[in-house]
Formats: structure tokens, C-alpha cells, sequence
């Protein structure tokens, strides 16, 4: 809508130059930035860590060669106990499958882990091993949609952009949420549904260490910044013209505000996210993979204030191992161990590991019985993710799984007790983080979810 003028004007103002308009004097930088400002419920409670790290292994790693030993498999190698005859899994499986790799007791909390981590190994007593994590679905798509939204439809937002709802971020140079991940996913894991816009994930490409091989367009090499910033003004005041004609649209308020980011964010952009500027030996300390880019910049995300950041180790589904397990973990452990590692430590040396709370984990684990031989298949019924700093226990293991591995016995947790958990260190009371939506309000744990306190500092 541009009834106020001419097109002449508006084809040489978004050409840089305003002319007798004059916009970028109508927008005073308090208005702008009361217009763009993300409206967040915040915290309800004095909070534990004022950040959160994902590091999502895509497919489902195996817990039982990695954090959750299991003697009686050697036992009973080959064999299907009576016992695990209503286990239901998505194939036809044989018997039970040891694991090829030894387990030994580390650091003085004395945790059992596997030779595939020697890294993870040395910093266990900053980590909290929930051995007995549950889900109810075995196949991807869904149980990786219940993992981040709790909920199996590819509909509800992600917890990421609740976080960013509840808390906004720190740095309103930065996205509150930020992706890193070397796929081209769609973006539906880090949805924000029928969130505001602006709280939806912004995913940037870690398979690279320059700014501008990670995110596309990132400097205008036609406008300068303050042409760039008339511009946006114009566009912006015509925006805002548009929604008065129809009344306000919380969808083009995210788009506006999501346009004010994308401004201020190409800026510090050049700096957050060039791993060049970090010294040799961090990087040597991290890795040169994907996955270790990743997590090292999530690390220089959190220290400049955003919020919360999903670490994927893809593109595809690369833990999906139902056939050469035991091949495929020795090949794919390493960088994921070391950089995962690195990770923790970096965040502790730097005085952010109280302040960080860190998760580790996949859509479900494998299953102790052999697929094809020498694989595993999906379990969601009983597996392993690990949690460290942000006022989490370290040194810990907390529940298990049964004698052979199939399923959650003793403490289990849910997905929906794990998202109340990571709220309630970030300040959120998971049950009052609500939105209104369709007539009703809606939640991330839905009408589920207990706080595990028994691991909480």
C-alpha cells in the first residue's frame, strides 16, 4: 500500500536514496526498536542457566556401545529370552547382539563407559548419564517430531522456539534461536508452529568456517549500511501502513522483525560466526568436521547472548545403523567424542558451563537384539542421553534400563519430563509457558512432564 507516494520515490528510495521522503527521520531509533522488540513471557522463577545447547544425533545412537553396559548380553549372545517376547520393534530382529567394545570406570564418580569415548570419558563428572530416557514411537519422523515439539505431529512448535517465546535472547543482534546443521532440512524441526515468526529456528550452514559461506546474502554489496538502514525504514513504514489498514497481524509483525534482525545481524554475523578468529589450538581442540564447527559455535553463541542452539550431526540420518554397527560407530565416534568433549570443556574453562545446559541425545536408541546380523534396530522403549552444566549433576548415572537393555525399569523419563526439566533451569514453569491457539492453550509438554529433580543441583 503506497497510496502516500509517488512510485518515482519509492523506486529511488529503495534505490538508497530517500529524496524529499525523508523516512529514516520519521522511524527515531526508539520507536524502531520498540517496534521490532520480541515480546517474551520471561522467566517465572529465579533461573539456574540462562542458555541452552542441543546436540541432536540424527537416527538414534546406540546407547548400548556407548553409556549403558550390559554383561548379560555376552551371556546370552544369540538367544531371545522369553521375557522381551511383547517387545515390539519395526523389523524382524535376531538375538541378542553383545557389544564389541569394552567398558571401563572413569573419573571419581567411577561411570562406565565405552572405548568409543575416550574424550567424553575424562570430563564424565560434569556429565549427568539418564540412562533410562522413553519415547513411545519407533519410527523417525515421529519420534524426532516428539523429541523437539512433544508431540508426533509436524505441526507444534519446537522447543527452541518456545525457549526463544518464553526468554527472547540476550542479543538483539542475533536470533534467539539459532540451528547449525550442514543439511538443507525444510526447517520443520525447528518450526515455531503457531508461534509468533520470530521465534522460529534460523539455520545456518556449519559445514563451512567463513560468515558468508555459512549464511547466504549476508552483505549487500550494492547499498552501504546506512543506505541499507533507509531502505529499511522505508519498507518497514509501508509495512506498518499496510497492517493499519487491516489491523495487527502478529504474522507480518514477526516478518518485520525478523527483516530488523536480518539488518543488525550481517554486521556482528562477520564476527560470531568466522571460526578464523578462534586461536589454532581451540580449533585443533574441537576438530575440523561439521559437527565440531557446530558446537564451537554454538559456544560462541551462547558467550554473545543468544538463547538456545541445536548442534545436528547429519546431513541424513548417519546414527541409523541397522546393519555394521559396530563398523560404523568406530568411524563416525571419534569426531562426535571429541568435539562434544571439547565442547564441555570450553564452556567450563570460560565460566560457562553453570550457565549452559547442555543435552545430548538422538530420536531414540538401538535395540539389544541384532538387525541383519551385526545392526540394531529403533528403541525407543529404552535408551541414553546425557546432560551436563546449568545446574545439573555431573558425575551421575540416573535410572536403567532392564538387565538386556529393552526398555526403562527404574526412574524412567520421559521426553515430556526431560522439556520440563531444561524449562525449569532456564526459569520457565513448563506449565504456565502456555500460548493461546484454536480456542485452547497449548504447551510444549502438553498435559505431561515432571521436573527431574533428583538431578538438579
Amino acid at each position: 500500500m503506497i497510496s502516500r507516494y509517488s512510485r518515482r520515490d519509492l523506486i529511488r528510495s529503495l534505490c538508497g536514496g530517500l529524496g524529499s521522503i525523508g523516512l529514516a527521520g520519521m522511524l527515531a531509533d526508539e520507536q524502531a526498536c520498540a517496534a521490532t522488540t520480541v515480546h517474551t513471557v520471561g522467566p517465572h522463577f529465579r533461573p539456574t542457566a540462562k542458555h541452552n545447547i542441543f546436540l541432536f544425533l540424527v537416527g538414534g545412537p546406540s546407547q548400548l556401545d556407548m553409556f549403558d553396559p550390559k554383561p548379560s548380553l555376552l551371556k546370552y549372545a544369540g538367544q531371545r529370552p522369553p521375557s522381551t517376547a511383547g517387545f515390539r520393534t519395526e523389523r524382524v530382529t535376531g538375538g541378542l547382539l553383545p557389544s564389541p567394545f569394552e567398558f571401563k570406570r572413569h573419573g571419581q564418580s567411577g561411570i562406565e563407559v565405552s572405548e568409543l569415548l575416550p574424550n567424553l570419558a575424562k570430563s564424565i563428572d560434569d556429565i549427568c548419564v539418564i540412562r533410562s530416557m522413553y519415547t513411545f514411537n519407533p519410527t523417525h519422523t515421529p519420534a524426532r517430531n516428539l523429541f523437539h515439539s512433544g508431540n508426533i505431529a509436524a505441526t507444534r512448535p519446537s522447543m527452541g522456539a518456545w525457549i526463544s517465546y518464553g526468554l527472547g535472547s540476550e542479543n538483539q543482534n542475533l536470533p534467539g534461536f539459532v540451528v547449525l546443521s550442514p543439511g538443507g532440512d525444510s526447517g520443520g524441526l525447528w518450526r515455531a508452529g503457531f508461534l509468533p515468526s520470530e521465534h522460529q529456528g534460523t539455520q545456518f550452514n556449519d559445514a563451512a568456517t567463513e560468515p558468508d559461506k555459512m549464511i547466504r546474502y549476508l552483505q549487500n554489496k550494492q547499498l552501504d549500511q546506512q543506505q541499507q538502514r533507509r531502505q529499511l525504514d522505508l519498507v518497514q513504514a509501508l509495512n506498518r501502513e499496510h497492517e493499519q489498514s487491516f489491523g495487527e497481524d502478529e504474522f507480518l509483525d514477526g516478518r518485520i522483525r525478523a527483516m530488523e534482525t536480518a539488518y543488525r545481524m550481517q554486521f556482528e554475523a562477520l564476527d560470531v560466526f568466522d571460526l578464523r578468529k578462534e586461536p589454532e589450538a581451540v580449533r585443533e581442540e574441537y576438530g575440523h568436521t561439521p559437527f565440531a564447527n557446530g558446537c564451537l559455535l554454538a559456544r560462541r553463541l551462547v558467550e554473545r547472548g543468544v538463547r538456545t542452539v541445536h548442534v545436528y550431526y547429519g546431513p541424513g540420518q548417519p546414527w541409523d545403523d541397522h546393519k555394521a554397527i559396530n563398523k560404523e560407530l568406530r568411524g563416525r565416534c571419534p569426531d562426535m567424542d571429541q568435539a562434544s568433549a571439547a565442547l564441555i570443556r570450553d564452556l567450563k574453562q570460560r565460566g560457562l558451563l553453570n550457565e549452559t545446559a547442555v543435552v545430548w541425545g538422538g530420536e531414540f536408541g538401538r535395540t539389544p537384539v541384532s538387525e541383519s546380523g551385526d545392526g540394531r534396530d529403533h528403541n525407543p522403549y529404552g535408551f541414553t542421553m546425557w546432560m551436563a552444566g546449568g545446574g545439573v549433576k555431573g558425575g551421575m548415572v540416573y535410572g536403567a534400563t532392564d538387565e538386556f537393555g529393552f526398555q526403562a525399569v527404574d526412574k524412567p523419563v520421559s521426553i515430556h519430563d526431560l522439556h520440563a526439566t531444561v524449562l525449569h533451569q532456564l526459569g520457565i514453569d513448563h506449565e504456565k509457558l502456555t500460548y493461546r491457539y484454536a480456542g485452547r492453550d497449548f504447551r510444549l509438554t502438553d498435559v505431561y512432564g515432571e521436573v527431574v529433580k533428583d538431578i538438579l543441583l
